[in-house]
């Protein structure tokens, strides 16, 4: 029987979770592994096809027998906070558009090795920390064939809320870990671990020099990992300098450079999504 609690009380401990908890506080609690919020039922049904453990969901009454019947069935005895709209936006201080969140349990991270060991393509983000933006990202690396994602100590969580989110669920798609702990770990050491198990880093950068995203010495590379940098900055130079290739994206109209998911997307596709036998 599904456990349906109906919130009477928006002071009430239980829902801390979703109301008063920080993002950081979410990820370093002071007991746990650490917590996250998915939001949406096709988002909460693909952390848990990827193993996550649900521990509580918050929904518009209406729900229960309504679009989150089935996941409050996958979720068991979990308790099942409910109220109506207008309650649960004064508690979360939003507006819940699509009217169900879960609150699940993080995991411990793979290591670089376990989720590159059979990777081709391997798409390697420094620094980025809009959380839309990294969301946005592992959206196309899901739907362009990226085999993992890696990040450096300096980017957001792809946890969060907000990339979750953007992401429609696909972080729970992608395998990912950090490269990894400080920033001084990136990039040489980083560098150093990408070329131990084979990889030619490519560099997406603003160069004159730099070969075209079609380049054939690209498409031929059997192990690549493409490093994307953060928002407006760029890739550092430290990190062109260390990497094997430097790659731009034609432009035109006088255009310099696009968005770093935008980018993302069209150098997935040329470099990632054929090379994995996508039509």
């Amino acid at each position: 029987m599904p456990n349906i609690v109906k919130i009477r009380d928006l002071s009430d401990p239980s829902l801390s979770v979703y109301a008063h908890l920080t993002e950081r506080e979410l990820m370093h609690p002071q007991h746990g592994k650490g917590i996250f919020i998915a939001e949406s039922p096709k988002v909460i049904d693909r952390a848990l096809d990827a193993g996550y453990r649900p521990l509580s969901l918050l929904m518009e009454e209406k729900h229960v027998e309504g679009q989150a019947k089935h996941i409050i069935e996958r979720c068991g005895a979990v308790p099942v906070y409910i109220s109506t709209l207008d309650v649960l936006t004064s508690l979360t201080g939003f507006a819940l558009t699509r009217g169900v969140l879960c609150a699940m349990e993080r995991r411990s991270l793979p290591a670089v090795n376990t989720i590159c060991s059979n990777a081709y393509r391997v798409a390697v983000l420094e620094d980025i920390m809009n959380p839309t933006n990294l969301g946005a990202v592992f959206r196309s690396a899901a739907a362009l064939n990226v085999d993992a994602v890696l990040l450096t100590p300096g980017c957001c969580d792809p946890l969060y809320r907000r990339s979750v989110r953007v992401s429609m669920g696909t972080v729970f798609q992608i395998p990912w870990t950090f490269l990894g702990k400080e920033r001084s770990d990136w990039p040489k050491n980083g560098m150093q671990i990408l070329h131990t198990m084979g990889f030619q880093t490519a560099a997406l950068a603003l160069r004159s020099d730099a070969l075209s995203v079609d380049s054939p010495v690209l498409m031929k590379q059997e192990r690549l990992a493409l490093v994307l940098g953060t928002e407006g900055e760029g890739l550092a130079e430290s990190t062109i300098a260390a990497c094997d290739y430097t790659v731009r994206i034609p432009m035109s109209h006088g255009v310099d450079s696009l968005n770093v998911a935008a980018a993302a997307a069209v150098a997935f596709w040329q470099l990632c999504n054929r090379i994995n036998g996508c039509k």
